[in-house]
């Protein structure tokens, strides 16, 4: 990347300062010569910058290379322990806390259940209060060293002209949660979908990496996604897009959670899987979703038995949803995860595969990779945490 022309000295430095903080985070250790080479900067520009960040303490020397003939080239990474970010994962079943140091090791985490029936917003923000309490307290980090709280919620995230989020299957209509956890903690809040927030970790630290256009999918409970366009989330004119698990997949099929019919919600998430089985005739030996859903698929392994019906469907409406979003958005790549999604994509992701080629278009299809997420079930709190540290790295 080119060094700016025009603006201010200021800007100049802010936008280099951004450009190399970006470039050793993603990329780092590098050397000096390495930076400047990789973003086109000068290398006086490199070393004032350096010099700078060195100085603040964000920036550390982590050894040295051989270079040709010369002095050994110092090598240079990002200080871990400079400050750090909290995630926070508001699911239909748990409200999950993890704090983070700036290379995304988890320093400490906490996990608080809720009824999968009832999601009031006192509930939540008290949960997520309490989570930040106790991560602080177990990891020893001081309330200042913390850059900010990033939120992954379902539902739609209006941003202006304060927080609200519209989450139907919860009940919540403009819940002005940002508000609501103020009154709790002064640290800064960030609030976003969490499918986008686990699709913006996938895109940094997983499965996406290196691709610009993808679809993240997020099959717990219910079901979302996350739109990546040219590298960035497409949130729609009104911050609604990625509602994939209200998409209509059978007409005047399954009533919804969110009160309409035939969405795909209503037998791709786990608690339609489950409750599919035992209209079934299954029998449900677990309480918690989670145990269900890994005993249902279990079972689906023994060939005729109800289990194995439901999880036949299962995929292919799966698959079927997959093939249309090959078709209509031409991604690069389709990565699933939430843990339903995971617990689903172990033992059926090559059947999810094939249900997709049946529903999509030949070519689009060749073109794309549809993955699991790799970073696990906590990728929408990791996912969160990355909003505060984009503010950061963006200087």
């Amino acid at each position: 990347m080119a060094e700016r022309k025009g603006g201010t000295v200021r800007d100049l430095r802010r936008d280099n300062r951004a450009v190399l903080l970006r470039a050793l985070y993603f990329s780092g250790p590098r050397s000096r010569q390495e930076l400047s080479a990789a973003t086109g900067l000068s290398p006086a520009s490199v070393s004032n910058v350096m010099r700078e960040l060195l100085g603040e303490g964000v920036v550390a020397e982590v050894g040295s290379v051989d270079s040709d003939g010369g002095r050994p080239r110092v090598l240079l990474q990002v200080n871990p322990e400079y400050g750090y970010v909290v995630g926070v994962d508001v699911g239909e079943t748990r409200v999950q806390v993890e704090l983070f140091d700036l290379a995304m090791t988890e320093r400490a985490k906490a996990d608080f259940p809720l009824d999968p029936a009832r999601h009031p917003a006192d509930a939540v923000v008290s949960r997520i209060l309490a989570g930040l309490d106790a991560v602080l307290a177990d990891s020893g980090v001081p309330a200042e060293a913390i850059f900010g709280v990033g939120i992954g919620v379902p539902g739609v995230v209006q941003q202006r002209p304060e927080v609200v989020v519209d989450a139907q299957t919860f009940g919540w209509d403009r819940v002005p949660l940002e508000r609501l956890l103020r009154a709790g903690t002064d640290l800064p809040l960030l609030i976003d979908n969490g499918a986008n927030t686990m699709g913006q970790a996938e895109l940094w630290f997983g499965s996406g990496r290196g691709t610009h256009n993808a679809v993240v999918g997020l099959i717990g409970s219910g079901v979302g996604a996350a739109i990546i366009t040219h590298g960035t989330a497409d949130r729609g004119s009104t911050a609604s897009a990625g509602e994939w698990g209200h998409t209509p997949v059978v007409v005047g099929g399954r009533t919804c959670r969110c009160g309409n019919v035939g969405c795909l919600e209503a037998y791709v998430g786990a608690e339609a899987m489950l409750e599919r089985y035992a209209e079934a005739g299954g029998t449900l030996a677990a309480a918690d979703q989670e145990s269900a859903l890994a005993a249902m698929i279990l079972e689906a392994g023994t060939p005729g038995t109800v289990g194995a019906r439901i999880i036949d469907e299962t995929v292919r409406y799966l698959g079927a949803a997959v093939g249309g979003l090959i078709n209509l958005l031409n991604p690069e790549r389709v990565i699933l995860g939430g843990w339903a999604g995971l617990l689903l994509g172990e033992t059926h992701l090559d059947a999810i595969r094939e249900a997709a080629r049946c529903h999509a278009l030949k070519h689009p299809f060749a073109t794309t990779s549809i993955e699991l997420c790799t970073l696990g079930p906590d990728a929408v709190a990791l996912g969160a945490a990355t909003l505060p540290l984009e503010l950061f790295l963006n200087g």
